[in-house]
């Protein structure tokens, strides 16, 4: 017996000292990548290279993210993650600086919400009005990355034929789970209030409901009709042949894109460099400076000095607790508390990037913004999403600016109960529970609920339903029944949820911080703004990517479930029975 124990302790010291080793291992290497990588000094003089497959854009400014490690693949150093004000105030310090020549525009590999990439291009469109040029290249045109190039003063595509061409409409793809969850004997009690709320049918469906199907359609037209717009103002096509382009899949040749008069030119790689060096005034590939975007604005933009406006950043998932990676409600509660307090602060902006979540995170938070509103102006900027929890915590605001292609809506509640009896069974695992009364394992997980449980959780989702119209119909200066007609779970694009009452204003996040400041009697100029939360320090972010943040456990670990896409682990791994007010997808530019 002693000579176990004395192996147990052995194996664990050997795996604590590893632990150990492991976690300055990484900290050497992280500072040797940086070290690597930051040398480089930025030219003052020459050509805005914004080659978007090297930043991506976010809330906020992230400037030395942590690397990831792989087993196989070893350090995986991440690509710069620069806010979204903080691109936009990028491109402004380049309109104004006599050193950015122009700007090269290369698209592809963009990775970014629809709406951010809505707001980006509007900078690039306003960058031109300095009299600069902005000038795209791309070489496999797809939906995304033609419609950021069509803001260009001029566009060229590649002569090469290897690249594929994707420029062939938007879709949305809906997993369906219920076949293989039978067969596994899962059982998922879903208890929702809306037909058109969603974000559990993928567990209790083969396929969509008609109402599912017809929200989803409405929202990809929506959407493309916003790009489609754009391009056919840019490019001087009308819509309906651009469509038609698009529909006989006639765009399969750079002749095909040039004939139709999508871009302005073919040429090789030596051809653009050569037009690259007549713009910049240089004789060669050699005297052409490009300078990479994402260091020239983290270089130019820099904190502002005695804000006066907070931007509250609503970035995530709405979870309980304190996590840093979410809108966790009670550390986002005191963010809150913490600008309602600051006297120098005159106005808040609410940024809402979030599909939603917990209803009770969503009560404290909406509290605790009310709060806040009692004392300061407070206007909202919807993101790319602001729906269900998300809306639920924005509707009070006095203002709300959205983007067009902003996700909103989802006025919907829903539980879901997964049960795994006949798993258990099947596997040869038997459960007894023993319990104080009748129902003390309703959320036991291992039988399904009866029908007093049934009722019970759909009254609990009813009550919360009906909070959330009245929160709306309060927020909005709406009746009741008109938010109702409108809810239902059902999700609007920002240019639909302006006609029908559920956002104020199509704008971006600096006209919210201009209505803002207005509304304090600031003049939008000497706007100056703080953020909060502030971005994670390295230290947060060495924690979280160590799994040792504060985040709830997963009921998915080391299940068959584990690796689903995060939407769906969200929705599963929420403890039993809890309330959510959540979007089940997410869309991307890419």
């Amino acid at each position: 017996m002693k000579e176990f124990v004395k192996t147990m302790l052995a194996v664990i010291c050997a795996l604590i000292v590893l632990r150990i080793i492991a976690f300055f291992l990484m900290i050497i290497m992280f500072a040797g990548a940086l070290a690597g990588g930051s040398g480089a000094a930025i030219p003052k003089e020459g050509v805005l290279d914004v080659d978007m497959s090297k930043f991506i854009i976010t809330e906020q400014t992230q400037e030395n993210p942590v690397p990831s490690f792989s087993a196989m693949g070893g350090m995986q150093l991440p690509e710069a993650q620069i806010g979204l004000l903080d691109a936009i105030k990028g491109i402004e310090a380049a309109a104004a600086d006599p050193g950015v020549k122009y700007i090269l525009l290369r698209p592809e590999g963009a990775s970014m919400g629809m709406s951010d990439a809505e707001e980006f291009r509007r900078a690039l469109s306003e960058f031109r009005r300095s009299g600069k040029p902005v000038i795209a290249w791309l070489e496999s045109p797809a939906n995304g990355s033609y419609y950021l190039s069509t803001v260009a003063d001029k566009v060229y595509l590649s002569s090469y034929k290897g690249f594929s061409y994707q420029l062939i409409g938007i879709s949305s793809q809906m997993m369906f789970l219920k076949d293989i969850l039978d067969k596994l004997g899962v059982n998922v009690q879903l208890i929702r209030h809306g037909k058109y709320k969603s974000a559990g049918e993928m567990f209790i469906r083969s396929s969509a409901s008609p109402e599912n199907r017809e929200q989803n359609q409405v929202m990809i037209n929506s959407a493309w009709r916003v790009m489609t717009a754009a391009v056919s103002e840019a490019r001087d096509i009308p819509a309906d042949k651009f469509n038609a382009l698009v529909d006989d899949l006639a765009l399969a040749e750079p002749e095909d894109f040039l004939n139709n008069g999508l871009v302005d030119g073919i040429m090789s790689r030596s051809e653009l460099v050569g037009k690259l060096c007549t713009l910049a005034g240089v004789e060669s590939e050699e005297k052409l400076k490009l300078i990479p975007f994402p260091d020239y604005a983290i270089t130019k933009v820099k904190p502002s000095l005695r804000p006066n406006v907070a931007i509250i950043y609503a970035d995530g998932d709405i979870v309980d607790g304190d996590d840093y990676m979410n809108i966790a409600g009670d550390r986002f509660v005191l963010e809150i508390n913490k600008a309602a307090r600051d006297n120098s602060i005159k106005a808040v902006v609410l940024r809402v990037n979030s599909p939603g979540g917990s209803v009770a995170a969503s009560v404290k938070i909406r509290a605790a913004l009310d709060s806040l509103q009692a004392r300061k102006p407070l206007v909202a900027s919807f993101g790319n999403y602001a729906a269900s929890g998300g809306y639920w915590i924005s509707n009070g605001c006095d203002k709300i600016f959205a983007d067009a292609n902003t996700i909103t809506g989802s006025i919907g509640v829903f539980s879901m109960i997964p049960e795994f009896s006949k798993v258990t069974k099947k596997v040869g695992v038997n459960f007894e529970t023993i319990g104080s009364n009748k129902h003390s394992d309703m959320y036991s997980l291992m039988r399904p609920f009866d029908k007093a449980e049934l009722d019970y959780q759909q009254a609990s989702v009813e009550d919360i339903y009906e909070s959330f119209v009245n929160l709306v119909a309060d927020g909005r200066k709406m009746a009741p029944s008109a938010v109702d007609a409108i809810a239902q779970g059902r999700v609007w694009m920002g240019s639909d949820a302006l006609e029908i009452g559920l956002v104020d204003e199509i704008g971006t996040l600096q006209d919210a911080i201009a209505y803002a400041a207005s509304l304090a009697g600031i003049a939008p100029a000497d706007a100056r703004t703080a953020a909060y939360p502030a971005p994670l320090t390295f230290a947060q972010q060495l924690l979280e990517s160590l799994g040792q943040g504060n985040t709830e456990p997963s009921i998915l670990a080391g299940s068959p479930f584990e690796s689903l896409g995060s939407e769906v682990s969200s929705i599963l791994s929420a403890q039993p029975g809890k309330p959510l007010a959540r979007l089940p997808y997410s869309y991307e530019i890419r």
